[in-house]
């Protein structure tokens, strides 16, 4: 052993693997994790049928037999601040993620029965809210759902809506597949199962029923135009294009980005 303890913040990926190299290094580790669980995005966000649980849950305790330490439902921050890790230990290692959803940007982003692609997975695969009365921690209401995005994320929220029971799992992307950045062999096993693909589509409202509940949503089609600093062509929308779609769930899976609550501690 070197005599030197070092905190990780988060257990994700990250976190485990820099927990696993600095043990093997002799350093004592401990991990931090603000979830009940640990594992990270391997356990809320990615779906049972993609990564079992139990190839997590190994890896995890191989973490412990090393001596690894792991500490949950710690958020840094606001729990305990990090400089106060910073007095108890020699180095910090931060593997927060970016856990963050990004949002639309339009109206009824609001309404229930809208979720970020984070929240309806995590409702999923950590909470197990399709055990529960739907009153209580309602995930799937009626059988349309809608995802909003093309990349891996977006590929397993509605592969799990499917499995959830959707008649009708939807997936609308502003570009065409040739741009989607999920992977081929996702895109080919979510077609493989049923799910719908609307491209060159892109939202702009979410529809309330009168009690604050999704009944749809307000699509406009898309051209594709000159390439954007992503090197991808952009999308233009085309006037007078718009349409509604019928739906009691939407899912948004467009993009995450990183707490800054660590930032102000």
């Amino acid at each position: 052993p070197t005599g030197s303890k070092v905190a990780v913040v988060g257990s994700g990926p990250g976190g485990l693997t820099a927990g696993r190299e600095l043990a093997q290094m002799g350093h004592e580790v401990t991990i931090f994790e603000a979830l009940h669980a640990p594992g990270g995005v391997l356990r809320y966000g990615i779906p049972e049928f993609r990564l079992p649980k139990r190839i997590v849950e190994y890896e995890i305790s191989q973490l412990v037999s090393l001596g690894v330490r792991l500490e949950c439902n710690v958020v840094v921050g606001k729990t305990i601040t990090l400089d106060e890790i910073r007095e108890q230990f020699d180095a910090v290692f931060i593997a927060n993620g970016a856990g963050l959803p990004v949002f639309l940007d339009v109206p009824g982003e609001n309404l229930n029965g809208v979720y970020s692609a984070n929240e309806f997975l995590t409702r999923v695969n950590l909470m197990g809210a399709y055990l529960n009365e739907p009153g209580r921690t309602p995930v799937l209401r009626g059988r349309n759902a809608v995802v909003i995005g093309g990349g891996n994320t977006a590929m397993d929220g509605v592969r799990t809506a499917r499995r959830l029971g959707a008649e009708r799992a939807m997936i609308y992307y502003r570009r065409t597949e040739k741009e989607m950045p999920a992977r081929v062999e996702e895109v080919k096993h979510a077609k493989g199962e049923g799910v719908e693909f609307h491209l060159l589509e892109a939202p702009v409202e979410i529809l309330g029923d009168g009690e604050g509940w999704v009944r749809g949503i307000r699509m406009q089609k898309m051209a594709i135009g000159e390439p954007d600093a992503s090197g991808r062509r952009r999308p233009v929308p085309i006037p007078g294009s718009e349409h509604d779609v019928a739906c009691d769930v939407v899912v948004v899976a467009v993009g995450v980005r990183a707490n800054p609550l660590l930032a102000g501690t």
